[in-house]
């Protein structure tokens, strides 16, 4: 399996992220194949309600449920009709998809934050990012680089009232400096931090770290992100339930990386020859990523 702790070449690969995926035996039901818990989307940003639980069936957990706005939660329906609302029992939750950090009121953040007072794994994303801290059980934050502050400011690692702003620099320097950079965030927070991009990084506050290079630039379009956390969310709850929950944080990196391979691997399958893709086009190939991982 590639990653490590020192400084490598090595890449995530389709036998890395069938060593991690678990298929249904003829033993398995609904609740056995884990169950993922979604706060995700706003009156804003609907879709990504829409396309987080998207993600999330069809990287292949057995229950997904979803929790948010209930004008939001019709189109959720309308597109996932097997999709159960409002319960908050699961074996990993994602949170923060399609909603803005800045304008996040009361009553959500304090839903959110009851979310990761769960010892269940988290996926935290987009308008979740600065609440990363609070999470009591394992983590994952899937930042991209213009994200990536809102989860270092709180650690202390950087300010965002400078007209120079030394991350971005780093993030635009060698491979090398971009790895240090994600490698610091994690331990820095105890959490897993997957930096979105051409090279996704992945990397466990324990040190051992990857790359993942099996997407496509056609990935880089609106909502990309959202189908990404439900399909990290629907994988960790199905290796949480399987390991009767017995999950830590760097069990969470090959997790990510393979999450990570599977939705890049999506988006390639969807793009073919190279053909502009859109975010649902990406979740609906996740089912024939996970045929290429067992290829």
């Amino acid at each position: 399996m590639p990653g490590g702790h020192d400084l490598h070449s090595s890449e995530w690969t389709a036998a890395d992220a069938r060593s991690v995926l678990r298929t249904p035996t003829h033993d398995d039901y609904k609740y056995s194949r884990g169950t993922v818990s979604l706060l995700t989307g706003s009156g804003r940003y609907p879709g990504a309600a829409v396309l987080s639980v998207e993600g999330a069936w069809r990287a292949g957990v057995g229950m997904v449920t979803w929790l948010g706005d209930r004008r939001v939660a019709r189109l959720v329906l309308q597109r996932r009709p097997e999709t159960v609302m409002g319960t908050r029992a699961a074996d990993a939750f994602v949170v923060g998809s399609g909603i803005d950090g800045r304008t996040r009121g009361e009553e959500q953040t304090k839903l959110i934050t009851g979310l990761l007072s769960s010892p269940a794994p988290a996926i935290i994303d987009a308008g979740a990012l600065d609440l990363a801290s609070r999470a009591r059980g394992p983590f994952v934050v899937t930042p991209h680089a213009g994200e990536l502050q809102e989860v270092r400011i709180p650690l202390g690692l950087g300010v965002d009232d400078i007209e120079v702003d030394p991350l971005n620099e780093r993030l635009s320097g060698d491979f090398r400096e971009r790895v240090l950079v994600v490698r610091e965030t994690a331990v820095a927070l105890g959490g897993v931090v997957l930096l979105k991009g051409s090279d996704t990084i992945v990397a466990t506050p324990g040190g051992w770290w990857t790359v993942v290079r099996s997407g496509t630039p056609w990935l880089a379009t609106a909502g990309t992100g959202d189908v990404l956390a439900g399909a990290m969310g629907a994988i960790a709850a199905t290796a949480s339930r399987a390991r009767g929950g017995e999950i830590d944080v760097e069990d969470l990196g090959p997790i990510a990386a393979t999450a990570a391979w599977l939705h890049g691997t999506a988006g390639r399958i969807a793009a073919g020859p190279g053909m502009p893709i859109t975010a649902l086009d990406v979740a609906q190939s996740l089912p024939e990523a996970l045929v290429e991982a067992y290829a």
